[in-house]
């Protein structure tokens, strides 16, 4: 695996459970704000052939 795919995977596991914990405490505009983020990084992972196997929040 190389650096680019690590550190797009890694990102969205990060952003995943930063979604989760804002969901958790009701920051709704966390939420919305990381759920934004979560749906650019599966952009960029489709678009450069990156196969996310994460369990979508």
């Amino acid at each position: 695996m190389d650096a680019f795919t690590a550190g797009l995977l890694q990102r969205i596991r990060a952003t995943e459970s930063d979604l989760t914990r804002a969901r958790e405490t009701g920051d709704d505009f966390l939420a919305d704000v990381e759920q934004s983020e979560l749906d650019d990084l599966h952009r960029l992972a489709a678009e450069h052939g990156v196969e996310v196997t994460a369990t979508r929040v």
